[in-house]
């Protein structure tokens, strides 16, 4: 089923709410460390896209079943770095270097940003056999 120009829709609308919600987490007590999420959820795809591909050859016959070790990397990176995102704003709420609301509205708005990216990678993926 191709994704439609609703879909974009909706994702370019969650994905604006979500960045407007790590910017008001900042902008609203004068506080701009939390704008270190929204880099951090945007990066978090980039280690399971860069090993994706390292999985094996075209000629094995059970590439589908078995992992490799380099896309295990990437999903483990990414997986530190997803933990990453949702831990920094409640580690610097514990240290009181943002009020509790930044950090509510800053993990909600990484989820929403984290959310709209891997929504659109699975909307939009391309297989790769040749039917």
């Amino acid at each position: 089923m191709p994704a439609g120009l609703k879909t974009v829709i909706l994702l370019s609308f969650v994905l604006a709410v979500g960045f407007l919600l790590i910017i008001l987490s900042c902008a609203l007590w004068a506080n701009w460390l939390p704008l270190l999420v929204a880099l951090t959820f945007v990066l978090a795809p980039l280690p399971n896209t860069l090993f994706a591909h390292c999985g094996g050859d075209d000629f094995s016959l059970s590439s589908h079943d078995s992992t490799s070790g380099a896309v295990d990397l990437g999903r483990f990176l990414t997986s530190i770095v997803v933990v990453t995102g949702f831990a920094l704003p409640v580690v610097l709420t514990h240290s009181e270097v943002v009020r509790p609301g930044a950090c509510v509205m800053s993990i909600i708005g990484g989820a929403l940003v984290y959310g709209t990216i891997l929504a659109y990678s699975a909307v939009f993926r391309e297989d790769d056999e040749y039917d």
